[in-house]
């Protein structure tokens, strides 16, 4: 297999400029979509200017539609956010929530720190399921 192509939602905030910028430098990765909501339609390097490779990158809508067709969709977040878009997704992406949204195991616990639908849990600690 070639290189790893891998869209990212919320690829303006924080955590995902940061696994942008991680993704840009790694031999093994192609990001080809950065996605946001408020950024969508923006030119990236207008709104992430540290990492130049990717900066005429337009920012997609985050969308399962845009999300989907690519081997990895990184999914950062916020709370509460990315379980809707996570069940819709190609069930053969390898899906990374950098969010909450899978970590906790049970209604009651997702309850009492969040609230709102529970999309139930994911298997945590995933460098090690990423092996190519």
């Amino acid at each position: 297999m070639g290189k790893w192509s891998v869209a990212v939602a919320g690829a303006t905030g924080y955590a995902g400029g940061e696994i942008v910028r991680i993704l840009a430098s790694h031999p093994e990765c192609e990001v080809t979509c950065v996605a946001g909501h408020s950024s969508a339609g923006s030119r990236f390097g207008d709104l992430m200017p540290h990492i130049p490779t990717l900066a005429d990158m337009v920012v997609q809508d985050t969308t399962p539609e845009t999300l989907n067709g690519h081997d990895v969709v990184v999914l950062a977040l916020p709370h509460g956010a990315s379980g809707a878009i996570a069940a819709e997704l190609d069930p053969d992406a390898y899906v990374i929530d950098l969010g909450a949204d899978h970590r906790l195991e049970s209604q009651e616990d997702w309850d009492a720190f969040y609230g709102g639908d529970f999309y139930g849990s994911w298997e945590y600690g995933l460098p090690e399921l990423i092996l190519g």
